[in-house]
């Protein structure tokens, strides 16, 4: 095979991988503005004498029309509109019941669950799914989003070397199988691989993800990003404890049938015992922020807010249970649904000179009365180091009085139009959940599905079916469908594409191998394994896994024979390496996470430098003893 030279344009091809490599650890400027800036110097280039081949100029823009970035927008409407319907936020319940609220236990659950979807559907696709789920499990727990999004994210494109439909290098292996061996006599020619051919490999890569983040996430994975809650919707939790210095926390309490509790009014618990209950469960019909004159009938289920050792004593006093984390509660008090918020009596309000009781608060305004801050005093029912308890439902409103008050985020966007008051707290979700359109949602997504796994109707097509149907259904908004996308994330892939399509036309691509199997010659049949593993992970990172795919295979099959190797395994080496590719975030899944959890650049080169090697020890050990 004739040698490749080195020219000139793939000189100024290398230049600009180089600067843009330099861009994204730097952070100069934004990941996003960075692609854009990389596009935009080479379609400049491609005006300049003898670098026309650089880019096509009538095609520079292409990629914003590509399958994988009209992909990814679908997805995400998708993701969107079954999120709308609250359907997210009750798989989010149900990961919280089987794996409590440990990042250590919900880590596994969430990384292994995305990593089985993702074998048989696209991992950026099974990715923007649970990313509403993790984002609804971070608020319940309180675990940072950056915690949790980048095992998730791994462990999506771990899961597409599970099966052969699991990433495009291996849908597209059998075909490029299949013409290397028209040119090969009948002894050498390889086998085709059937769908689980690779999951031996596969299920070993997710296994040793999962672990990674299991037994080193505390080290590796980034903190989360700091940021102003001061005026933000918060957790009860961490509000009451930050502003008031009330260490309370919410306890669903179950109480018997025939409990000496019958007959009490909610208003004579709290006030005797010095906590809040803002929630009632009697025969399944549920109350959040019940009048304080509710009259307690069992067997029923309380949610109390109020300090442990508090809640504990009243508990053993009455015989009652007090379950380790809410149950029936759980999606009650998420901060997506409800949370802590400050509201101020203005003059001339309609309340000063009259209490909660008076007023019926509950029942009126639809949230739970927790404190009052007047001046330098705190007024609550619960007693702190510094302020007694109080019997806050007779305290008698003042001008300037600001209540601490738990609210479901409806009754509180109500309350902004209500001229006895002021709502200091202004950043709070304000999303109208439709449940009633669940089946309409689910509906689609089966059809989106369905399509996918059963058709040849290219992926993105299949998709937009699915996100479409959403829009023309009402699931979703035509406005709401926009804000669905990640604009930042449609930008940093679709620049680019250019790029990676310049890698391969000037022949760069090719040099580079040529390159690296120069150094690789008379090595053993191992090391020409390894080192064609460390290519293609190499070719992921800065150009298309398909490309990359494309280019190695041919080569890989010619270095086997030439050394005596199985080419099928050589093969399979490269389809499965192009999956290898955590160190920046040019892989769509690693775009798609980057945004929501504040990930830097740095934190994928430290995070994932570890995941790459794991990769590629554990993807050859496995690939030759189980294949």
């Amino acid at each position: 095979m004739e040698a490749i030279v080195l020219t000139t344009e793939m000189m100024v091809v290398l230049g600009l991988l180089a600067f843009t490599v330099g861009l994204f650890v730097s952070e100069i400027i934004r990941i996003d503005l960075a692609a854009v800036l990389v596009m935009v110097c080479l379609g400049a280039l491609s005006y300049l004498p003898g670098l026309g081949n650089l880019a096509d100029i009538n095609h520079l823009f292409d990629g914003f029309a590509s399958n994988a970035v009209i992909s990814i927008i679908a997805v995400m409407i998708i993701g969107a509109g079954l999120d709308k319907t609250g359907l997210m936020s009750k798989v989010a319940s149900l990961i919280l019941k089987k794996g409590g609220t440990t990042e250590g236990r919900i880590i596994p659950i969430v990384s292994g669950t995305v990593g089985v979807i993702s074998s048989f559907m696209q991992n950026v696709g099974a990715a923007a799914l649970f990313l509403p789920v993790v984002s609804r499990i971070s608020a319940r727990t309180g675990l940072p989003l950056s915690r949790l999004l980048m095992p998730m994210g791994f462990c999506a494109i771990l899961g597409g070397t599970m099966t052969m439909v699991g990433s495009s290098p291996l849908i597209l292996l059998n075909d490029l199988v299949q013409s290397a061996n028209e040119g090969l006599p009948a002894e050498q020619q390889i086998e085709p691989f059937g769908l689980f051919s690779v999951t031996p490999v596969g299920v070993f890569l997710v296994l040793t993800g999962i672990l990674y983040f299991m037994l080193l996430g505390r080290w590796v994975l980034p903190a989360s990003p700091a940021r102003d809650e001061s005026t933000s919707g918060q957790s009860m939790q961490s509000y009451v404890k930050q502003t008031y210095g009330l260490k309370a926390d919410l306890f669903e309490v179950l109480v018997p049938e025939g409990n000496i509790l019958v007959g009490q009014t909610l208003s004579d618990i709290m006030d005797a015992h010095h906590l809040y209950i803002i929630g009632t469960d009697y025969k399944g019909k549920k109350v959040v922020a019940p009048m304080v004159d509710t009259v307690i009938e069992t067997p029923c289920r309380l949610a109390i807010l109020g300090l442990r050792r508090v809640v504990a004593e009243f508990a053993d006093i009455y015989g009652l249970t007090v379950l380790r984390t809410p149950d029936r509660f759980s999606e009650d008090f998420a901060t997506t649904q409800a949370g802590v918020a400050e509201i101020v009596i203005p003059p001339g309000s309609s309340l000063i000179g009259k209490d909660s009781k008076e007023l019926r608060i509950r029942q009126t305004y639809g949230f739970s009365l927790l404190a009052i801050h007047r001046g330098e005093e705190v007024l609550s029912n619960v007693e702190t180091e510094d302020h007694e308890a109080t019997r806050l439902g007779t305290v008698q409103f003042r001008q300037g009085d600001t209540l601490m008050v738990h609210s479901p985020w409806d009754s509180l966007a109500r309350l902004l139009s209500d001229r006895d008051f002021v709502v200091v707290t202004t950043d709070f979700p304000r999303e109208e959940l439709r449940p009633h359109k669940v089946n309409w949602a689910l509906t689609f997504f089966a059809i989106a599905l369905i399509l996918i796994l059963f058709s040849d109707i290219r992926l993105s097509l299949c998709l937009l079916i699915g996100a479409v149907g959403m829009i023309l259904s009402r699931v979703l908004s035509v406005d709401e469908a926009y804000e669905a996308v990640s604009w930042s994330t449609v930008f940093l892939l679709a620049s680019l594409i250019p790029l990676g399509q310049a890698v391969q036309a000037t022949g760069t691509a090719a040099w580079i191998a040529q390159e690296i199997l120069r150094l690789l010659d008379g090595w053993p049949l191992w090391g020409l394994q390894a080192g064609l593993a460390v290519l293609a992970t190499g070719f992921t990172l800065v150009m298309s896994n398909v490309g990359a795919t494309v280019l190695l295979v041919p080569l890989a099959v010619s270095i086997a024979l030439a050394a005596g190797g199985d080419p099928g395994i050589f093969a399979l080496t490269v389809a499965i390496s192009t999956s290898n590719s955590f160190l920046i975030p040019t892989h769509q899944v690693n775009a798609l996470i980057m945004g929501p959890a504040g990930y830097r650049v740095v934190d994928f080169v430290r995070t994932g430098g570890v995941m790459t090697v794991l990769f590629l020890v554990v993807s050859l050990t496995a690939m030759n003893l189980f294949l």
